[in-house]
């Protein structure tokens, strides 16, 4: 069993880190291996929505470690998407790299039918904005959503005012166990077969 984790700041060890560490660790206890893929601090590319990527399963563009994490996600049994809170809303790298894995995976996509979670870490305020908005990506892509016992947050400025958050760091923690039981779960009752070929858009040209 594997969980693929992002951490969606540019601080590749700061409090989004701390948080996606804390749910690995509980769940290398129950038997999963983990891995946090870093974002880093170089400049992110935005999906342009060139539809270059229609068919291939990967972005047309090669830089910011998309596809690499493409070709991850297909050997993953389970996600979780962390990002650190700016103004109210979650990174601007993550989101572009959402966007481009998401889109570019849509017509075969790895992440259909496994477990997600989604993971904010803040000072003060802006996380459940920020979870609303990457919770998203869960719910169009057939991923069921893993919860914890409280919001999916942590609080701090750094990483040792994190591990002061022992509510945060203990709502990380049943994340990481629940989403091993939801993929065991998963295992014994695959998803059922979804409808695809449909596509409509809201405006149609005159006469149509």
């Amino acid at each position: 069993m594997k969980i693929l984790m992002v951490n969606g700041s540019a601080n590749q060890r700061g409090c989004t880190y701390t948080a996606l560490s804390e749910i690995g660790a509980a769940a290398q206890e129950l038997g999963a291996e983990w891995e946090i893929f870093q974002l880093g601090g170089q400049p992110m590319r935005d999906c342009i929505g060139c539809n270059q990527c229609s068919g291939k399963g990967k972005c047309v563009f090669a830089d910011g470690g998309v596809n690499e994490f493409l070709e991850k996600a297909a050997e993953a049994d389970g996600f979780v998407f962390g990002t650190p809170v700016y103004y109210a809303h979650p990174s601007g790298r993550l989101l572009s790299f959402l966007d481009r894995a998401f889109y570019a995976s849509s017509g075969n996509s790895p992440f259909a039918g496994k477990p997600g979670a989604a993971v904010a870490s803040a000072r003060r305020a802006g996380t459940t904005a920020s979870l609303d908005v990457v919770n998203k990506y869960f719910g169009i892509t057939s991923m069921p959503v893993v919860s914890g016992t409280y919001w999916n947050m942590v609080h701090g400025r750094s990483p040792e005012e994190v591990r002061q958050d022992l509510e945060g760091l203990q709502t990380m923690r049943n994340i990481g166990r629940n989403m091993v039981w939801m993929i065991e779960q998963l295992k014994k009752a695959p998803m059922p077969e979804q409808e695809r070929g449909t596509f409509t858009n809201f405006i149609r040209p005159a006469g149509q």
